[in-house]
């Protein structure tokens, strides 16, 4: 059987000290399988775009930011990651230049800087 996993970006925003990161804690739905978690910025890409064009296609609807500066760090798969036990294959990236002010809030929930030395402390995915 093919492996036909969901492409996807996951993208992490540095302020300008790269002390910070901007994540998204998930606190809007109670129906998100993602609930009380936090993350990095991104989501699916859409046909026909190229992982950087979704990658900043993300950053904007989630967080209002353009990104400037980016790199592509790695890749993850996420076998079984799906609400219906879809594979997921994730291209990540660090955001370390961008143009405009953070929204504060999304549909998914809302958005913090947090210490880069304390993101072992949140609630993330392994």
């Amino acid at each position: 059987m093919p492996y036909t996993p969901i492409l996807a970006t996951l993208g992490y925003v540095l302020s300008p000290d790269r002390r910070r990161a901007l994540m998204i804690h998930r606190n809007a739905r109670e129906d998100d399988q993602h609930l009380g978690k936090y993350n990095g910025l991104g989501g699916k890409l859409e046909a026909g775009e190229d992982v950087a064009a979704g990658l900043c296609r993300e950053i904007r609807e989630e967080a209002g930011l353009e990104c400037l500066d980016l790199s592509l760090r790695g890749t993850l798969s996420w076998p079984g990651f799906g609400q219906q036990g879809e594979d997921w294959f994730g291209f990540l990236f660090l955001i370390t230049r961008f143009s405009g002010t953070p929204l504060e809030r999304n549909p998914e929930g809302t958005l913090e800087w947090v210490d880069v030395a304390r993101l072992e402390t949140l609630p993330l995915w392994e």
